[in-house]
């Protein structure tokens, strides 16, 4: 059961604006000896998003770090953006707002880290995995059950769907 403010949230959200590195990944970031970075994304978060689209939701991937392993996962998903290296995530999240014509409100933005915190004060719902720095979990309206990179994404992405009542229309084929 949620609460009527996160409910009221939540019916408002049409972009989902997701941190890479700690939310959808687990936050380890592991090099090889020839050069290669290797992240641990989780497939039912990559489910859930491919679900959100189909929706018709918009998905935005932002990440403080550039990664060729990042846009890789942004292509496969088929995110509507992707917005690497951005120290300054809250001018990321303005541009966000002016190119899709959204309002702030309706925008949720899932974060694990203080680079999170100034567009997560500015979304309509913030959202925060457990593994969050403290004044990331305290900005937080949302605190997911499963960490980031473990299905913390796809918590969301059920939330979003099942409370605005599309969850039967985007998931009747599994169900025949």
């Amino acid at each position: 059961m949620i609460s009527n403010e996160l409910r009221e949230r939540v019916q408002k959200i049409r972009l989902v604006i997701v941190d890479n590195d700690g939310v959808l990944t687990d936050g380890r970031i592991v090099y090889g000896d020839h050069g290669d970075e290797l992240k641990f994304f989780d497939v039912q978060d990559g489910f859930g998003l491919v679900l959100l689209k189909r929706a018709g939701y918009k998905t935005i991937m932002v990440s403080g770090k550039k990664s060729r392993v990042n846009k890789r996962r942004a292509k496969d998903l088929q995110f509507s953006g992707i917005y690497q290296n951005a120290f300054d995530k809250l001018a990321v999240f303005e541009r966000i707002v002016k190119k899709y014509k959204m309002k702030p409100e309706e925008i949720c933005y899932i974060g694990d880290d203080l680079i999170d915190l100034p567009p997560m004060k500015r979304s309509g719902l913030a959202v925060a995995v457990p593994g969050a720095v403290e004044d990331v979990l305290k900005a937080a309206h949302h605190v997911t059950s499963r960490p980031g990179g473990r299905g913390a994404v796809r918590e969301i992405v059920d939330l979003l769907l099942k409370t605005r009542g599309q969850w039967p229309d985007v998931t009747s084929r599994y169900f025949r």
